[in-house]
């Protein structure tokens, strides 16, 4: 099961994923306010869900800004591609230059995600799969079983992740979604990093870039 949330002033995606043992796990946590903080642990209590893992697709700062309150309130260790060390370091000079303030420091990971490694939670699991272009190391998570990608900034409803950002690269980007995105079945529902949800099929089809 997939539960979505939206946070912060740039409207960012938040996705906590379950099954029917509550085991869970929190990715890309938004959350900034006090407000979209007890949103976020509401719903985990009130559905007697037990949060096991911690992943950034990416560390543009709009990702990673609940993640000091996920790690502290659940006791859990960051994970994220080794690829995005850079980006979440330099996370509190992009907050003070878009004018996010105050801001929680994110914690350092405690380890670091794969390409294709597959992440185990309940009687389910997720394969990470590398995708560059937006972020140096962006990561999508895929669940064959239930076909579903979270996918971060990489790919949107009739559109793509940006790439004008440090370690951004359009052409990589591309390549990176034809060759580990659009290689998934048609019927794939896609959660993107921002707005609503699509499906693999329809974004091959339509997506204006390709």
């Amino acid at each position: 099961m997939v539960h979505s949330f939206t946070f912060n002033p740039v409207e960012e995606n938040t996705y906590i994923i379950y099954d029917e043992t509550g085991e869970c796990i929190i990715i890309d946590p938004g959350c900034y306010s006090a407000a979209e903080k007890e949103t976020l642990r509401a719903f985990i209590l009130d559905n007697k869900l037990t949060p096991v893992r911690l992943l950034n697709t990416h560390c543009h700062f709009d990702h990673v800004l609940g993640n000091k309150f996920v790690s502290e309130t659940w006791n859990l260790s960051l994970e994220i591609h080794r690829g995005e060390m850079e980006v979440l370091e330099r996370y509190p000079d992009v907050c003070r230059r878009y004018g996010v303030m105050p801001f929680d420091p994110s914690p350092m990971p405690n380890r670091f995600i794969e390409d294709d490694e597959v992440i185990r939670f309940g009687n389910s699991e997720i394969k990470a799969i590398l995708a560059p272009g937006h972020s140096p190391a962006s990561l999508a998570f895929y669940n064959e079983k239930d076909q579903y990608l979270i996918a971060g900034d990489v790919l949107f409803l009739g559109s793509i992740g940006r790439t004008d950002l440090p370690g951004g690269d359009h052409e990589t980007l591309l390549q990176s979604i034809r060759e580990r995105i659009f290689v998934l079945p048609g019927e794939t529902m896609v959660y993107p990093g921002h707005g609503r949800e699509t499906t693999i099929r329809h974004e091959v089809e339509y997506n204006p870039f390709f």
